[in-house]
């Protein structure tokens, strides 16, 4: 990761240091006073500078070819986005690191697959999917670079570069990186995200391609949480007590163990490119393009620990525990894409995927019965996926469906969704989507192998059934509303047995959940009041699906132009608050969240202040997170046995160059 981290500075240097160039007219000094007046008369003239291309022609495309345009403007949404995910992360709480993981107030709904995913899902939320990646196209070089200072030894940046070489060819490069030693012993995180994108189109546009190219990784040393006098020195409570000045310095306080890590590396290589066959002309009432999407995957996952701990049980090694498993997926999909005046665009597909997640040993382990159990080495093989698409407009309304299915392979599923979307007005959208979705599964839920006895299963669980409706309604007038319903049979989990050791379960009863959340942002004069609150409830039979049910955030801001419009200011403060529930607590060796029922965390406040500015197309920010620690004694939990994290300034830009 280094090493594209030094190509993309010194493509960026490169071109600034081209911006900098001026021309200068060369003089020959034989030439007679006429033409030297003349010349130094032309210096005089002040050149006409040539016009700036409007922003709205910096266009970002999503992999779904939604387009939108670079925007540089600082709003509050702006403030809720500058983080480590660079992302509102209204429904997540960060563990105490940057880039270790996240609890969620809202269970997190993965992209529509019907193949299971890869596991160690705890490490996957500064992963980049193949929705995730976007595509460009520019009028002239754009650069943007992300900067925000972490936890003591470190800091995070994202540096982007695209430029179109030509009308109709697209390239762009960035990396994102992250290093934080964190207050705690032994919770470094690191992490990288290298991209590369390219997108062409021919001059009659009959053809157009879209790639990308990305590796990842993403490291975390693990501690294990706070021990037993750790959480009392934390507390302020036991033998401890009257110690916090000593404990004020989080590197004091003692934790599990010291000598673990885990690793998630991914590198991917994605193509989508049609051709079109036929025009839609008056004469000719439809056009027809194909295409071919090819999908490369290469991804693992590594724990490893210098000595065994009785944590997680008894071990078949006496030191250097290394537990890694391998996922390989190859997909290729044909399509072909027909659009009919006055009816809409029917899309057909079909795919091949080709899996291979595993080990490199087989094992046989001895249960609780006597009985000796092969746990395989490999779950592999190959899937037909059949399916299609519909998307057509009916003056303000817009119809489309999605369904995908398995019809041949080892694994059977499905996946549907089907909606309608009205414009109410340019303003105001509304939309309604029901979807279906029966898959098998995470790998890890079916089969895993690790140096800990406990760690060894090899399960045929059903598949994962969910239904969903969801209402959205985007109102500049009233409310921006997201209302839904899940119906979830045959939930698969991660939860402790009667010994307190982890492993994978599966519900009979089925779950349901409903949800609303709503927000609007108030703005009278220079003052603003931005809301949003969401609500939960959960009704199931057995104490698994844990969030809170109620999450709120509100921040009150005020925002001007100063300097006679030299500089946009905005600061203001806010507030955070969710009910207390049992969140799921975290298992370094799965990387993983699994079910608990012995703490809760939550029902108290959080406060951040905030001074943000804008300078050009320079975005500034200065944040007190968690102020209120700085005033009281911190003994609030992001997850069992780690704690929130303490009252901290920090402080990040965001610089966009339109060269």
């Amino acid at each position: 990761m280094k090493r594209y981290l030094l190509f993309v500075f010194l493509l960026l240097l490169t071109c600034v240091v081209q911006a900098q160039k001026k021309k200068v007219n060369n003089f020959n000094s034989s030439d007679n006073q006429e033409t030297s007046d003349s010349s130094r008369k032309s210096l005089r003239t002040k050149k006409k500078e040539k016009e700036k291309p409007p922003i709205t022609d910096y266009k970002i495309i999503s992999a779904s070819n939604d387009t939108t345009f670079v925007d540089t403007t600082l709003t509050i949404q702006k403030d809720y986005q500058f983080d480590y995910l660079r992302q509102d992360t209204f429904e997540l709480l960060p563990v105490n690191n940057v880039g270790q993981s996240y609890t969620s107030l809202a269970k997190r709904v993965e992209y529509p697959h019907t193949l299971p995913l890869f596991g160690a899902r705890a490490r996957h939320f500064n992963y980049m999917e193949v929705e995730d990646i976007n595509y460009y196209h520019v009028p002239t070089p754009l650069t943007e670079l992300y900067f925000k200072t972490t936890f003591e030894q470190g800091q995070q940046l994202d540096a982007f570069f695209t430029v179109n070489t030509s009308p109709n060819l697209n390239l762009s490069i960035a990396y994102k990186g992250m290093r934080s030693l964190g207050k705690y012993q032994h919770a470094l995180s690191s992490s990288g995200n290298f991209r590369s994108t390219a997108s062409y189109s021919t001059p009659n546009k009959r053809y157009s391609l879209k790639a990308h190219f990305v590796a990842q990784d993403l490291m975390n040393e693990e501690n294990g949480g706070l021990s037993e006098d750790g959480l009392a020195q934390y507390l302020n409570s036991g033998e401890f007590i009257g110690q916090e000045d000593e404990f004020n310095d989080r590197g004091a306080i003692e934790v599990n163990f010291e000598d673990a890590e885990n690793t998630l590396l991914g590198k991917r290589f994605y193509l989508d490119h049609q051709i079109q066959l036929s025009n839609m002309s008056d004469s000719v009432a439809a056009t027809f393009r194909i295409g071919h999407r090819m999908d490369l995957t290469d991804k693992s996952y590594e724990f490893i620990q210098t000595s065994p701990n009785t944590i997680f049980g008894e071990s078949y090694v006496t030191s250097g525990v290394r537990d890694k498993v391998a996922f390989e997926s190859f997909s290729n999909q044909l399509y072909g894409d027909l659009s009919l005046r006055g009816i809409g665009n029917l899309l057909v597909k079909t795919e091949i995927v080709n899996y291979n997640y595993g080990y490199n040993t087989l094992l046989t382990k001895i249960n609780a019965s006597g009985d000796a159990i092969m746990i395989p080495n490999r779950i592999k093989g190959d899937a037909v996926i059949a399916g299609g698409a519909y998307q057509s407009d009916f003056g303000k309304f817009n119809l489309f469906a999605d369904v995908e299915t398995i019809v041949s392979g080892d694994f059977d599923g499905y996946m549907y969704r089907a909606g309608m979307r009205f414009d109410i007005t340019p303003n105001d959208v509304m939309e309604l989507v029901g979807a279906k979705e029966e898959v098998a599964p995470n790998y890890n839920f079916l089969l895993y192998q690790s140096d800990y006895v406990n760690y060894n299963w090899f399960n045929a669980f059903e598949n994962t059934a969910t239904d969903e409706v969801v209402f959205k309604l985007k109102s500049a007038k009233t409310l921006d509303i997201i209302a839904g319903y899940r119906k979830i049979s045959n939930y698969t989990y991660f939860g402790s047995e009667e010994d307190g050791f982890v492993k994978p379960f599966q519900s009979a009863a089925p779950i349901e959940v409903m949800m609303i959340k709503a927000s609007k942002n108030i703005v009278v004069g220079k003052f603003g009041l931005d809301n949003t609150i969401l609500y939960q409830n959960v009704e199931q039979d057995e104490e698994i699906y844990k969030v809170p049910d109620f999450v709120t955030r509100n921040t009150l801001y005020y925002q001007d132009h100063w300097f006679k419009k030299a500089l946009f200011l905005q600061t203001g403060v806010t507030f955070k608050y969710f009910t207390s529930f049992q969140a799921d607590a975290y298992d370094p060796v799965l990387a993983e969240f699994y079910v608990q029922n012995q703490q809760e965390i939550g029902g108290f406040p959080q406060f951040d202040i905030f001074f943000n500015a804008k300078v050009r197309q320079t975005r500034i920010f200065f944040k007190f997170e968690n102020i209120g620690e700085a005033f009281s004694q911190n003994n609030e939990f992001s997850t069992p046995g780690y704690p929130t994290r303490d009252a901290v300034l920090r402080f990040g830009i965001v610089w966009n160059f339109f060269l």
